[in-house]
């Protein structure tokens, strides 16, 4: 049984959303100084790395991380192939993609995952419309992921946002899947528990669904 780790590390000099508070991670013990234990410290944006959306992120009086529904989070899940496309994805432009009817959770593999070997935070990365937001919570996706920090655009980060959040999409953000080929597979992608946050990191892993058992 293997699972891929699709989750970015969290370390120092890892790409930030631009404007976010940067990472800090600090020492506040250390036994080679005469401390009882290691002990550390770690400041950042709660949409650090690989990471997940809650509702009342872009909606007024919306759920909190820790109302995320679990059976969202663990299920089978398609990675869909958009290696190829050149602009933010629309609703029109679903329809090119090979993502079976019966996909609830679907990951998109785009050119934003060549990003993550790019230094520091890049505004060029590919997201979707509000359009392609509101298709996709209409046809009942649960969640839906993409290979970078955003699932909206740079310059207009609220309607796709909201759409998915609204319709009752979960928002996975921040994933790698450099090393994953298109295709079915098992998705446990767990928050941390923070109660009411707007979101939290996780830890992303796929497997091959043959192997699920």
């Amino acid at each position: 049984m293997t699972w891929t780790d699709i989750t970015v590390p969290i370390r120092p000099g890892m790409a930030i959303f631009e404007g976010d508070p940067p990472l800090v991670i600090a020492q506040v013990s250390d036994m080679q100084e005469g401390g009882i234990c290691n002990l550390s410290r770690m400041e950042a944006t709660l949409h650090l790395g690989t990471h997940i959306d809650a509702p009342c992120h872009f909606v007024p009086g919306g759920a909190g991380i820790d109302e995320t529904p679990l059976e969202c989070l663990i299920g089978p899940a398609w990675v869909v192939e958009a290696r190829t496309i050149d602009r933010h994805i629309d609703a029109a432009m679903l329809e090119q993609f090979e993502i079976p009817a019966e996909a609830e959770r679907l990951l998109f593999k785009t050119p934003n995952s060549e990003l993550w070997s790019q230094p520091g935070f890049s505004r060029d990365y590919l997201a979707f419309t509000e359009d392609a937001a509101e298709a996709l919570a209409s046809r009942g996706v649960r969640l839906v992921g993409i290979d970078y920090l955003s699932v909206a655009p740079f310059d207009d980060p609220g309607p796709a946002h909201t759409a998915f959040l609204s319709g009752g999409v979960v928002v996975l953000e921040g994933i790698d899947l450099r090393g994953v080929e298109p295709g079915l597979y098992e998705l446990v992608c767990l928050p941390l528990l923070i109660e009411g946050a707007d979101g939290a990191p996780c830890r992303a892993l796929l497997r091959d669904i043959d192997d699920a058992g």
